[in-house]
């Protein structure tokens, strides 16, 4: 009984720990407070939507050399410069640029799996300022148009960048959205449990690459590719 107690003792103050410490720190990792409060760019477009986590980066470089990693972004493409055997089935993600992936457009489809059954659709769009992208599934995973009727029960969602110039010749990459899961009910345990530290843990690490692929890029090829 006793080491039930302690068990269940020792979950409480983790989780309370989580939850007041932890995870406020999560959900604006890098952003400033007024990055955090001002309405994101794609507000609105998701029907019923909660804004998701708030994370920022700063980049030596200014935002038309940051601008192209974005653009070529998705599977058979420039990938996804996170953990590349998680999210882009194990090839590794662009280390230059290449003009044929500049190209991009609002309705464009960028794969999240290799047979294109899957991913996010350029939902909105200014050209080296803010890339939205949204992805619409039912909860067994299948696309459907937001657009149109809605399953019973779904998950619709955007992963919006947001590119703005830093002072010394730097930019500042913000990443937030939207989100809205049917049953509602389940959207704060889901959000809670799981899809708020995934996202962490593959934001964290896209940043970390992204810095280091366009700095790299800067120091031996400091002319932007041009879109």
């Amino acid at each position: 009984m006793n080491t039930a107690f302690m068990v269940a003792g020792g979950l409480t103050l983790a989780s309370a720990t989580y939850l007041a410490g932890i995870r406020p720190r999560l959900l604006r990792w890098g952003a400033t407070d007024e990055e955090v409060r001002q309405p994101f760019p794609d507000a609105g477009l998701i029907p019923g939507g909660t804004r998701s986590a708030t994370m920022a980066t700063t980049f030596n470089a200014p935002p038309d050399h940051v601008w192209p990693w974005l653009a070529q972004m998705g599977l058979n493409r420039g990938g996804w410069y996170s953990w590349d055997h998680l999210d882009n089935w194990g090839s590794a993600s662009a280390e230059s640029l290449h003009p044929e992936w500049q190209a991009i457009e609002v309705g464009d489809h960028l794969p999240a799996m290799p047979d294109g059954s899957m991913g996010w659709e350029v939902a909105a769009l200014e050209q080296g300022r803010f890339l939205c992208l949204r992805m619409s599934l039912d909860l067994g995973g299948n696309p459907f148009d937001p657009a149109g009727p809605r399953p019973r029960y779904y998950t619709d969602s955007t992963w919006s960048f947001l590119l703005k110039e830093a002072p010394g010749n730097r930019s500042r990459l913000v990443v937030s959205g939207y989100w809205t899961l049917r049953p509602h009910r389940l959207q704060p345990i889901a959000s809670v449990t799981l899809l708020e530290i995934q996202h962490f843990v593959m934001q964290a690490q896209q940043f970390h690459n992204l810095r280091r692929r366009v700095e790299q890029t800067e120091r031996t090829d400091p002319v932007p590719l041009a879109a």
